[in-house]
């Protein structure tokens, strides 16, 4: 098989028969460290709008005195929006605005010179930094939204076919044990499951992995907004620097108060703080190989004989072609291309069921099977015809677990199931020869060849159909 995907390992994974859905399906929900995120975000957008509303606010004030310039310090009166998201004290965001309200209330006699300077050169590095604040909250909240809804999908996807692996399974173990449609096979189901759950996982990754790529980005994000808050107070000291001795030495004190704040302090304390919250960046993928569904290990999904064998095509130039094939508890004879649950879904190209079928014709490493296909459902099945199938393995070894496996369904057809047909026996005209122990195990006596009663039977009206080699007509069957 393919390599299988890793999923993270937020759910409880156990390699017992009893798994619950809960346990396959996955509950890890990744909208709190969403939330969280967007949270932040706001809290550092309205960080920026208070800064651009001092900067307006001073800007508009210059032409004021000090009575007037107490409008500045209403703008940075109240406390920061989201305060807990930032260390309180001295380092941090909170003690850069304690620090523009203690030196803006000393301000009285600010000349106001500086009006056009501050809406030239400050105002627009917050504004833009602003801007960039709620689109990144936008692209989260976007992304998340989408992926959160790609996982929920995949799992009510995954979620319904183990709910129908375990209705099958259910009708297979009933005393009432009936024929079930070969796309109803637990085997099939099984694999099913496994092929969906693949799926899921990969919508979970993908959905993790996009996450932490953003949730680590914003430390860098966050430097960023630090870094341009920096640049914004420089030059908000500069345009200021005309100004008195004492003017110029407050607003060094504002911006060396956020210039000594380390670029990833606040991200580091806050992180640490919120470790329960969000992602650990260690935590491993999940992984299908610790995981397990119900019914995984139901005998109606272990096939009693499986591998790749060959088989006739119909093609008289190609000769025999490689092919995977199983025989199902359920007693289906199944034929797929390959054995990857992972790449696509697993549906059989041929479906046989062995009750309704003879088996015959082992003759070394050869032997057949004359039956009609059943892998198209009702609609499909009702237009196939019986037909002969002639396979060979490629060791004694294999052909003797594969004829012990098809004698199992010898004679065990269900009431009201079609009639086997005799088997063709290859013998040479001249010499006959008496069957080998492999053959008698699993060849029923030849029958009576019965005419067709096209009125009785219109599906056994002369008709003629070409499948894998073999030409079925009404009156006898004759093999490619």
């Amino acid at each position: 098989m393919a390599g299988l995907p890793h999923r993270s390992g937020t759910v409880k994974t156990t390699t017992t028969m009893g798994s619950s859905d809960d346990e396959v399906i996955g509950d890890s929900d990744l909208g709190g460290t969403t939330s969280i995120l967007v949270e932040r975000l706001r809290a550092w957008k309205h960080m920026v709008g208070y800064l651009e509303n001092y900067v307006s606010t001073t800007q508009k004030v210059q032409k004021a005195q000090s009575k007037e310039f107490e409008k500045i310090l209403k703008t940075v009166s109240e406390p920061l929006r989201e305060a807990h998201h930032f260390v309180q004290g001295e380092g941090g965001v909170a003690g850069l605005f304690e620090s523009l309200r203690v030196n803006t209330r000393g301000i009285a006699d600010m000349y106001l010179e500086t009006e056009k300077s501050l809406k030239s050169t400050v105002l627009p590095i917050l504004e833009k930094l602003h801007g960039e604040i709620k689109a990144k909250s936008k692209e989260l909240h976007n992304g998340a939204t989408k992926a959160a809804k790609q996982v929920a999908k995949a799992r009510t996807t995954t979620q319904k076919h183990i709910e129908l692996l375990g209705q099958y399974t259910a009708a297979f173990d009933s005393a009432t044990k009936s024929k079930q449609e070969a796309l109803n096979d637990p085997y099939i189901l099984s694999r099913g499951v496994v092929y969906r759950l693949n799926k899921q996982i990969i919508e979970e990754n993908n959905n993790l992995k996009e996450l932490l790529a953003i949730q680590n980005s914003f430390q860098q994000f966050e430097a960023h907004i630090l870094e341009t808050v920096q640049d914004a107070l420089n030059r908000f000291f500069q345009c200021m620097g005309a100004q008195s001795d004492r003017q110029r030495a407050m607003y060094a004190d504002m911006v060396s108060t956020g210039q000594q704040i380390p670029t990833d302090f606040e991200w580091a304390n806050f992180f640490e703080k919120n470790d329960a919250s969000l992602i650990n960046p260690n935590t491993p993928p999940r992984s299908m190989s610790n995981i397990t569904f119900p019914n995984q290990e139901h005998r109606s999904t272990k096939p009693l004989v499986e591998g790749t064998i060959q088989r006739k095509s119909r093609a008289v130039m190609k000769g025999y072609s490689d092919g995977y094939y199983v025989v199902t508890p359920a007693g289906f004879l199944h034929g797929f291309k390959d054995n990857d649950d992972l790449r696509h879904d697993p549906q059989p190209d041929i479906s046989l069921y062995l009750p309704d079928c003879t088996i015959g014709n082992f003759d070394g490493l050869k032997f057949s099977v004359k039956g009609k296909d059943v892998s198209g459902g009702k609609v499909g099945n009702a237009f196939h015809m019986t037909s002969e199938l002639h396979f060979k393995t490629h060791s004694k070894n294999q052909i003797d677990e594969w004829a012990s496996a098809l004698s199992s369904f010898v004679g065990s057809s269900s009431a009201g199931g079609s009639q086997p047909t005799s088997p063709t026996v290859q013998r040479s005209a001249s010499t006959p020869r008496s069957p080998t122990a492999t053959e008698s195990a699993v060849m029923p006596p030849l029958a009576e060849s019965k005419p067709v009663d096209e009125k009785a039977d219109p599906a056994a009206a002369p008709a003629q159909k070409q499948e894998d080699g073999i030409v079925a007509v009404d009156k006898g069957e004759k093999s490619a």
